[in-house]
């Protein structure tokens, strides 16, 4: 049985990064980056799969938590006969990527358990195991593995497991170190070492944010996540450390999120941004510049840690995936699908980061201009959209919008910044898209935006209208269709992207609501967020304050959460942890904080 999402916490060193279980268990663990083959699957699978367990025989409880404002992670697990503490952590500044595990005897006389299943190229391959004193290395191809433990392993069937016994004061370490082609583990760090530097190093981070207030803690958490995410070698963030968690119980809406998405942005610089974290936010901008050169129209919507453009999907057959869910994938073809709102959200983020100070880059204008020679072209063309649908292009309203707002800031950079530019038809360019919006993606009968132009269905995407600034919250027109989506999308405070089913009024036949694939996943929670940033828009904080709240209420025990929310089963579903969540509770969490005026949101922006 899979564990329930809700069960795993996330530890990681800026690199890659573990999730593990409740249980004691690293289900999943790829090395030595958050987009190589994983070496533990279980997640996706069974333990034969890969994974490292470690807890007490006969565990009666298990309570957790993070040191602090850090991603060291404290299981204490009970037992009839008493207590003992697993600390884990992936040290940021070692020499190699290493995932560290303390067992402590709190109380009374615990036997301990733990079994080491290495399997690497994502649990189909078994390595080689050779012994070297308290050394065991783990050879498969090019992947080299050192465990190293003061308690003897026992091989069996390539796995290796031990068990020992500790009592009130005494400690057990143990690591598993990644080493690279040609390089040796070198002598083990003292653990208690490794784990009080890591400690200090995500405090010291966390300690430089400058935002106080009711919802610190939350934010700081998110915040720690998505440094987590951030690959430190370039300043990319990727959109979860995992692939193929289910949309659905059980479904096929299956994808690979270790990849860093464009329209990510304008979010992740302002949340960056607004919390004092300039570093991250240039970092963000200096990848974002380096991912995209090129020809405008060779543009992706995402790319490779360090900016790769293939990225090719081909599917696991040999993982019966999380909870039964078919299949897993690797990769992802929606990198090759074109969507125009991605082209709106590089312009907001390059404008955004020229409106807060950060020092020019003398790239970033002529990507811009180029972008918009292109955009001038292609505006009107149908895409694939914000939720990369694997059917027919559309028309889609959110996306026309997204290209109103890269003609909305280029106007805005030359007129602030002394940029070079036609700004004559940009300001052409940017109202003929307006019209068009307010025309073809507007239904006067029902006093909503649509999905897409001609479709009787909403979609959470049409939020953003008002914080890109397309229009204020409180133009009827908003207001009808925030009231749209309540009414079509939102069940028990929470928003779906779109509905799956054919509209009552599509007549024919014709399913509106489809996207290529089966219907059925979970509440968007980043959409969610959305809401409450709309009714915080139009002076409604008691409800923004709600909904934002309930939306806390359903991340698990650290603070965690993934990318959708099943209503009925009551668990959190898609990749975990997911980045874009994070992101609009800071974003979110940052406007409720300062709501007397709003943290640099974006409407603020666009209105200024």
């Amino acid at each position: 049985m899979s564990l329930p999402l809700e069960d795993y916490a996330f530890v990681g060193n800026t690199r890659t990064g573990a999730l593990i279980g409740r249980d004691g268990s690293v289900d999943w663990l790829c090395l030595p980056r958050f987009d190589s083959d994983a070496c533990f699957a279980a997640l996706l699978g069974e333990p034969a799969h890969g994974r490292w367990s470690l807890s007490p025989a006969g565990r009666t409880g298990a309570t957790r938590r993070y040191l602090g404002d850090s991603l060291v992670l404290a299981t204490d697990f009970t037992t009839e006969g008493g207590a003992v503490r697993v600390t884990d952590c992936m040290p940021v500044e070692g020499a190699h990527d290493s995932l560290i595990r303390r067992v402590e005897g709190v109380r009374g006389s615990v036997e301990v358990e733990t079994e080491i299943r290495l399997r690497f190229d994502y649990g189909l391959t078994e390595p080689w195991l050779r012994r070297d004193g308290d050394r065991v290395t783990a050879i498969a191809g090019p992947h080299t593995v050192a465990v190293d433990s003061p308690v003897p392993l026992q091989f069996r069937d390539g796995t290796l497991s031990g068990h020992f016994r500790l009592h009130a004061g005494d400690s057990v370490d143990l690591c598993l170190t990644y080493l690279r082609h040609g390089e040796s583990a070198g002598p083990v760090p003292p653990a208690a070492a490794a784990i009080a530097g890591a400690r200090n190093w995500w405090q010291g981070w966390a300690d430089r944010c400058t935002v106080g207030g009711r919802y610190r803690d939350p934010l700081i958490r998110s915040l720690l996540t998505l440094k987590a995410l951030t690959y430190a070698p370039t300043g990319g963030i990727l959109a979860a450390p995992t692939t193929s968690l289910p949309e659905r119980l059980g479904g096929v809406r299956n994808w690979d999120y270790r990849y860093c998405w464009i329209r990510d942005a304008t979010f992740t610089l302002l949340a960056f941004l607004d919390a004092g974290y300039t570093r991250e936010a240039v970092a963000w901008r200096e990848w974002l510049l380096r991912a995209v050169a090129g020809r405008p129209d060779q543009m992706q919507i995402m790319y490779g840690l360090h900016g790769e453009r293939r990225l090719t999907e081909m599917e696991l057959d040999w993982l019966p995936g999380y909870a039964g869910s078919t299949p897993v994938r690797i990769g992802n073809a929606a990198a090759g699908q074109f969507q125009l709102d991605v082209y709106g959200e590089l312009m907001d983020a390059l404008h955004q980061a020229r409106s807060s100070g950060i020092e020019p880059d003398p790239d970033a204008w002529r990507v811009q201009r180029d972008l918009l020679d292109f955009l001038e072209s292609r505006w009107s063309d149908p895409d694939e959209g914000i939720w990369e649908i694997r059917g027919p292009r559309r028309h889609f309203t959110h996306s026309k919008v997204m290209a109103w707002v890269a003609a909305d800031r280029a106007v805005k950079d030359v007129e602030r910044f002394d940029l070079d530019g036609p700004v004559p038809r940009w300001r052409r360019l940017r109202a003929e898209i307006f019209d068009e919006v307010c025309a073809k993606g507007y239904d006067a009968g029902r006093n909503t935006f649509t999905r897409s132009y001609g479709s009787p269905e909403v979609d959470a995407a049409l939020l953003l209208m008002a914080p890109v600034g397309f229009l204020p919250a409180t133009d009827p027109r908003i207001v009808g269709t925030v009231a749209a989506i309540e009414r079509d999308l939102c069940r028990d405070g929470f928003v779906q992207r779109y509905r799956h089913e054919p509209h009552p009024g599509a007549g024919h036949g014709r399913d509106t609501g489809a996207d290529g694939l089966p219907p059925g996943e979970g509440a968007f929670l980043a959409a969610s967020f959305w809401l409450a940033d709309n009714y915080l828009l139009r002076g409604d904080l008691g409800r923004a304050r709600a909904t934002f709240e309930r939306l806390l209420e359903v991340g698990n025990d650290v603070g965690l959460l993934a990318e959708e929310y099943d209503v009925d089963a009551a668990r959190l579903v898609g990749n975990f942890p997911q980045a874009l969540s994070h992101l609009q509770l800071v974003n979110t969490a940052l406007n409720l904080t300062q709501a007397a005026g709003p943290a640099r949101h974006r409407a603020e922006e666009a209105r200024r």
